[in-house]
């Protein structure tokens, strides 16, 4: 349907946002304008004026809605927030469109977390980021941790805390504050090293560090020594990722955007202090005949005004841009108003601030033409996804130690439980445990996880063994439930329990009666899938050792005069039924207890 003509003559001349729909609703293309009538009214006059991409719009539109704002302010943030809701068509896209992490310190907290976050909250923690790969921070607080030991844990300390110290403590990761085995002053001045290093000073921390490796090797503590060196040279590779050149005023926000013919990516630089401590690359879609300036003020709306709390958590006093784009001054007032003080974006045309420009669009065009938006910084993945799992469940550790559990039977029979251990993320196939089930459950799988539960944690304490961190069921609520149970009759109750699902992969939690649904792309999930996998693998191989034995068994158990014990030197003597089966008279015959008459009654019962 033809839009009505008269209707659009009608529209406000105040400012405010345009959305063109198509027949079914769908949200074709969302635009602001400081007057909404001339500038609705100019796509529906001579289409000869109209650019390729436009005609092709206005064939499609059905219907065109408005919304009066205040100020051309508020029509260039409500533009943006509208363009992340709907996606249209017809409108310039980003993207790989994320929150992007940060580093998080817990400052206000007596004893500091330092942590991976991907949400910004006014709660007076200090924020470094945001990276557009978790690989930065990691490497980062891996350098950080080879020297100091922060803890990993969620407990509100001192408030609250564990009867003992987790695996952290006992691998040398973590000093134990939260059972009083670092005081909180030397655990204070522990953080503010942390942060001297995440602002970027760590000249002043490396020529301390080799000062104790100095006295580490004067003293014969060769061990420490080298440690401290590793520090150090983790140190220097830090500080040469991220130095660039130093410029006036040393914080800025450096963005440039590059393109090739109908593929365009775009970078922002966060340079604090002459240091470059984080890269936010986008690359763009549907950006047909659209202008460099365009595609950079699409780019600043995308970043600055839709990003939320994150994107305005960390304003500098100059943003800096390749070139001109649309709005700059309205964008300079709209985020001078949010930092609360004067933010300029200028465009640099000499100097050093010219040269952070040039290294700004060499990012975006390696950006382009590697067509990723992540840094290519080497991850631990077991390590990221421990912390992943840690955040995306809650738990108040990071579960080091897991153990996952499953039940496997044939129609009730045979039914074993397996105990599988998994540290730091990979298996640890010597404490894998696996056995029968006492209890007479048959194929009730909630009584046999129970026993099985229970039996390997009550071996834990008895042996005095350290207790996991996290265990998994293989299953729904009711497994789940059953083991919970399990642990409470033990008083294990600092052991934080899941179970996983196969069908959609869910993860229910004690006390949650929705379950987690984690991304399939998340390597926490896939963390969890690789321990269910290996439990299952594990019950699945010790079911059927079993159920082949008795197989076996029935066959040489019908043989008059062979029982249970001799039944038992056969197949250790020649492996399984067929070896016993092609063994001679005479090789049956010199097993000590056995016959010749014997041997030749049990190849004629097995068909010889």
């Amino acid at each position: 349907m033809p839009v009505d003509r008269e209707r659009l003559r009608s529209l406000p001349t105040r400012p405010g946002v345009y959305l063109f729909r198509d027949d079914r609703s769908q949200v074709l293309y969302v635009g602001k304008a400081k007057s909404l009538r001339p500038r609705v009214r100019s796509y529906f006059g001579r289409e000869s004026d109209l650019s390729a991409k436009n005609r092709e719009l206005v064939k499609l539109i059905d219907r065109v809605e408005t919304i009066v704002v205040g100020s051309e302010g508020e029509a260039l943030i409500l533009e943006a927030n509208l363009i992340k809701e709907h996606r249209p068509r017809f409108n310039i896209l980003l993207r790989d469109d994320k929150k992007y992490p940060y580093i998080k310190v817990t400052v206000k907290e007596p004893f500091p977390r330092v942590y991976v976050t991907r949400r910004v909250v006014n709660d007076g923690s200090r924020y470094f980021g945001p990276y557009t790969s978790v690989g930065p921070m990691r490497q980062a607080l891996e350098v950080v941790k080879r020297l100091h030991t922060v803890r990993s844990c969620r407990y509100d300390l001192p408030k609250e805390g564990p009867d003992r110290p987790c695996l952290d403590y006992h691998i040398g990761r973590c000093q134990a504050p939260c059972v009083g085995l670092q005081t909180e002053s030397d655990y204070r001045s522990m953080i503010d090293e942390i942060l001297r290093i995440l602002e970027g000073d760590t000249e002043q921390l490396r020529a301390e560090v080799e000062e104790r490796m100095h006295a580490a090797s004067a003293g014969l503590d060769f061990e420490r020594a080298a440690r401290m060196r590793d520090v150090m040279a983790g140190l220097d590779s830090l500080a040469r990722q991220q130095r660039v050149h130093k410029a006036q005023g040393g914080s800025f926000d450096v963005v440039a955007v590059a393109r090739d013919g109908e593929l365009a990516a775009g970078v922002v630089l966060k340079v604090r202090a002459g240091l470059l401590l984080a890269r936010e690359s986008r690359r763009f879609a549907n950006i047909r005949d659209e202008s460099d300036e365009e595609l950079l003020g699409s780019l600043l709306s995308k970043h600055y005004l839709s990003g939320g709390a994150s994107a305005q958590a960390d304003l500098p006093r100059r943003i800096l841009l390749a070139h001109e784009a649309p709005d700059r001054q309205l964008l300079q007032e709209i985020l001078s108003s949010a930092a609360g003080r004067a933010v300029h974006v200028t465009v640099p045309q000499r100097g050093e601030k010219l040269r952070l420009i040039d290294l700004a669009a060499q990012n975006a065009r390696q950006v382009l033409e590697d067509r990723v938006t992540a840094l290519a910084y080497a991850v631990d993945r077991a390590e990221e996804a421990l912390f992943s799992l840690q955040d995306e469940l809650d738990l108040k550790v990071v579960p080091r130690l897991m153990v996952c559990f499953d039940i496997s039977h044939t129609q009730g029979t045979e039914t074993v439980g397996s105990a599988v251990v998994f540290e730091n993320g990979e298996p640890k196939r010597a404490s894998y445990r696996h056995m029968r089930i006492k209890g007479d459950w048959g194929n009730d799988d909630y009584r046999s996880m129970a026993e099985v539960v229970l039996r390997y944690f009550r071996r834990l304490v008895d042996e005095g063994k350290p207790i996991p961190d996290l265990a998994v069921i293989d299953g729904g609520k009711g497994q789940l439930s059953a083991a919970v149970a399990a642990l409470e009759e033990l008083q294990l109750g600092d052991v934080a329990v899941i179970a996983l699902a196969k069908r959609e992969e869910e993860v229910f939690m004690p006390g949650r009666r929705e379950p987690v649904l984690l991304d399939r792309r998340n390597r926490a999930l896939h963390l969890l899938q690789r321990i269910r996998n290996e439990a299952h693998r594990f019950a699945v191989r010790y079911n059927r050792k079993l159920r082949s034995k008795r197989t076996l068994r029935s066959d040489l158990g019908d043989i008059p005069g062979i029982g249970a014990q001799r039944q038992t030197v056969l197949l250790r003597r020649f492996g399984s039924l067929k070896g016993v089966k092609e063994a001679t008279r005479e090789e049956i015959a010199r097993i000590p207890g056995f016959s010749e008459a014997l041997a030749s009654r049990i190849l004629t019962y097995l068909g010889r």
